[in-house]
């Protein structure tokens, strides 16, 4: 803290100096400004008249959900469990395409700062873009169906997994590496004795996690057609079954809960 002087000599301790003091007070101005002029933006595009009456639209919505009809469970049991193949299978698909790239984006262990930055670039490229949106760009490419959606969720996955494996594999310690490497042992050996072992609980641990997301995000890829639960969702959506969307919400949320305990557990036995 910035310290001055009474008149007597006598030390005056302050939180500031005054010209810290003053540009905290402009950001603070320049913070309040912003957030009004978008609050003014988006109350300029918001027909109000559509909120007001949100409360009864959406009370007279979940009267029409209920009760559920649930023997259209029976119809949803494979829908579901495609949802969980495109899951499951563009998990282990993004993980695999994944693992490489991020050992190519650490700064310890890339072979060139050239390959590093194509490395990031092909990270930052994956995460910039939602599975939704890759789906709709598959199902133009391939057509509708589960192999879309396998593919969005693993591009998707290769920046989320990369990203995460690459900061962990730059933490290790150096130590073991640089033992392993005074032995004369090959680069290959250092990476296989001296870096896997440290990483792998991590990456077990992101993979995991990421599969538990990607069930998430598995569920609403049908309402591009690249398969799974999503397509009978939006189908009952169009035909204006409501109790019908509230079987699928349900069955929806089960499983979710499910994918949370099971990662939950995994995460735990392996860390």
């Amino acid at each position: 803290m910035p310290v001055s002087t009474s008149s007597q000599g006598t030390p005056l301790w302050q939180r500031r100096t005054t010209r810290a003091q003053w540009l905290q007070y402009v950001a603070w101005l320049a913070g309040i400004s912003l957030f009004l002029l978008c609050w003014k933006v988006i109350s300029d595009n918001t027909m109000w008249v559509f909120v007001e009456d949100a409360g009864r639209q959406g009370s007279d919505l979940i009267s029409r959900m209920m009760p559920p009809r649930w023997e259209y469970a029976s119809v949803l049991w494979k829908p579901m469990w495609d949802t969980l193949n495109i899951a499951t299978l563009g998990t282990a698909l993004g993980i695999v395409m994944a693992f490489p790239v991020a050992f190519l984006a650490a700064r310890n262990t890339t072979p060139h700062p050239l390959v590093r930055s194509l490395a990031l670039t092909i990270i930052v490229s994956s995460r910039s873009i939602n599975s939704l949106i890759w789906a709709m760009l598959l199902v133009t490419i391939l057509g509708p169906g589960v192999l879309a959606g396998i593919i969005a969720i693993a591009l998707r996955s290769i920046g989320f997994v990369g990203k995460l494996l690459y900061e962990a594999i730059e933490e290790i310690h150096p130590t073991p590496v640089e033992a392993i490497s005074a032995t004369g042992a090959s680069r290959l050996q250092v990476m296989n004795y001296g870096v896997l072992p440290q990483i792998m609980p991590a990456f077990a641990g992101i993979s995991v996690y990421r599969w538990d997301i990607n069930i998430r995000e598995s569920t609403v890829l049908g309402l591009v057609g690249a398969g799974g639960i999503g397509l009978q969702l939006n189908a009952s959506i169009n035909s204006l079954a409501w109790n019908q969307v509230s079987v699928i919400f349900v069955m929806i949320f089960a499983t979710v809960l499910v994918s949370e305990w099971v990662s939950a557990r995994v995460r735990h036995a392996i860390i």
